[in-house]
């Protein structure tokens, strides 16, 4: 299966040794083939637009750079058989959020992986944002917290039609 990889942890040192040591490991180790965000080569072109001086032609470098990252992101989503979404911290990341709402507009499944133990949801009801929980469990996906449980989890989803909610299925 090809499965996207959602997530914030390519911006700092320890969400990218997590990320390279541990989540990507576990998803080849099942033989998924994992689309990467953050191994595009636009990755490289925003590093190389952050290299310029401060100014207007470092930040109109940069606008060109985000926009080609996003479009390649958005073809790789286009790609994917399902998305796993890291949904660490307080909140999850915005770019997630983005990425999960257009992989279930698409029809994709979703697996979300929630390793942090702070409280996130709306309220005790919900792990994370009340709107993202729906989104992952409407396509079809569930939310786990052992990272072994990630690939158990995506052997269970299934693609749906684009653009509709997934049939009777419970949202917990």
């Amino acid at each position: 299966m090809k499965v996207y990889v959602a997530s914030p942890l390519g911006f700092s040192e320890a969400g990218r040794a997590f990320y390279r040591q541990r989540l990507l490991p576990v998803l080849r180790r099942a033989r998924h083939t994992v689309l990467d965000p953050w191994t595009s080569s636009e990755g490289a072109r925003i590093a190389r637009a952050r290299r310029r001086p401060y100014g207007r032609a470092r930040r109109d470098a940069l606008a060109v750079a985000n926009a080609a990252a996003a479009r390649a992101n958005q073809r790789a989503i286009d790609r994917a058989d399902a998305l796993v979404a890291v949904l660490d911290g307080t909140d999850v990341d915005s770019g997630t959020a983005a990425e999960i709402g257009y992989a279930f507009a698409r029809g994709t499944p979703i697996v979300g992986y929630r390793g942090d133990v702070r409280p996130a949801g709306d309220n005790e009801g919900a792990r994370v944002n009340l709107q993202v929980e729906h989104f992952i469990r409407a396509s079809g996906g569930t939310i786990v917290t052992r990272l072994a449980d990630v690939p158990r989890a995506l052997s269970g989803v299934r693609r749906r039609p684009s653009g509709g909610s997934s049939s009777s299925r419970s949202p917990r």
